[in-house]
């Protein structure tokens, strides 16, 4: 069975879920967003950085570029197959599993991002959908870093770590709404 939402909420299956108004200031650019060669040099240029995203994840292992955490799902919106054995060169510091059903950013998964942020790193795999660890990211790592991320179509979306991207996030954060995932047998 698919996971389901209820309005109450527990510790372990905690959520928060995105209304469809909230929609489209999620969709807003909060960085400059860059291609090609462009976004490479941009990749290869970073310090502490952190990837939610199965291609600019891959992207940056391939420039040899890690970052500290990457957030992955193993599907791309053209559902391009992801090679066996991509994320490695990540997942060989640490790696999570963790269960975030689309629309929602779990505590499971915010937790996860905590600790890889605080343990030196590693691959978080997602089973479900992996898009909103960007705000985990922003939430979690310190003022300096980067988070980046894929626009489908357009290219690599980047997110310095301040205080006012901290900020945006909790502002977000706070107006979606809570919920329990509820998991069937």
């Amino acid at each position: 069975m698919t996971p389901a939402a209820t309005p109450s909420a527990s510790s372990d299956d905690a959520a928060l879920w995105v209304p469809p108004s909230l929609r489209p200031a999620l969709a807003r650019r909060y960085g400059p967003v860059l291609s090609g060669a462009e976004a490479d040099r941009r990749i290869l240029s970073l310090g502490v950085f952190a990837s939610c995203g199965d291609r600019v994840t891959e992207r940056a292992i391939a420039l040899g570029h890690l970052p500290l955490v990457g957030i992955v799902d193993y599907a791309t919106q053209r559902n391009d197959p992801i090679p066996p054995g991509t994320f490695e060169a990540l997942a060989r510091r640490r790696r999570a599993h963790v269960e975030n059903p689309p629309g929602f950013l779990t505590d499971r998964l915010r937790r996860a991002v905590r600790e890889m942020v605080d343990s030196g790193g590693g691959l978080i795999e997602v089973d479900g959908e992996e898009d909103l660890g960007s705000l985990a990211l922003v939430e979690a790592l310190p003022a300096g870093a980067t988070v980046i991320y894929g626009i489908p179509g357009e290219g690599v979306s980047f997110v310095g770590v301040d205080a006012a991207a901290k900020d945006r996030v909790r502002t977000l954060l706070a107006q979606m709404e809570p919920r329990r995932i509820v998991r069937g047998d």
